[in-house]
């Protein structure tokens, strides 16, 4: 069997210091994350977090900066992960519109309330904000698209 992570995306959305959080229903728990998701083929990592943000919390999302890039191994599952965080602006918010499957609502909480949350999706979660919040920024142009993706 060949190994491979998991590709995916996040979002780290911040507003007067609250982040936009999706509560989102995971094997019968709910559980707290930023909009993310995985990566769809035939689609760039930028356009996957925008599509994603979209889905999940009902905003369009314009990255600016790579936040980080982690590697995580679910200790329970041993499913690893590769996540791509990202920074941005938000706007353009559809409050009507159905959001993705297992998501039941959005959050703005802020990162107090995040660790205080026993409910993470993962410690990337924090992981990322913390990121976000030390001011860790890195080039879009970091991503290079080669071939016929949607970007």
């Amino acid at each position: 069997m060949t190994w491979k992570p998991h590709t995916t995306v996040a979002a780290v959305i911040e507003d007067s210091g609250r982040f936009l959080m999706v509560e989102e229903l995971i094997r019968g728990e709910l559980q707290i994350n930023q909009p993310a998701g995985h990566l769809d083929p035939g689609e760039s990592i930028i356009a996957a977090v925008s599509r994603e943000v979209r889905e999940e919390a009902a905003w369009s999302f314009q990255p600016e900066h790579v936040t980080g890039i982690y590697l995580w191994e679910h200790p329970d599952t041993e499913r690893t992960f590769l996540r791509f965080a990202f920074c941005g602006k938000h706007h353009d918010h559809q409050p009507d519109q159905q959001l993705d499957s297992g998501i039941q609502r959005t959050l703005w909480m802020t990162r107090d309330e995040i660790a205080e949350a026993n409910n993470l999706r993962s410690p990337m979660v924090l992981t990322c904000i913390d990121d976000y919040l030390a001011g860790k920024r890195y080039p879009l142009e970091m991503l290079s698209v080669i071939g016929e993706l949607t970007v």
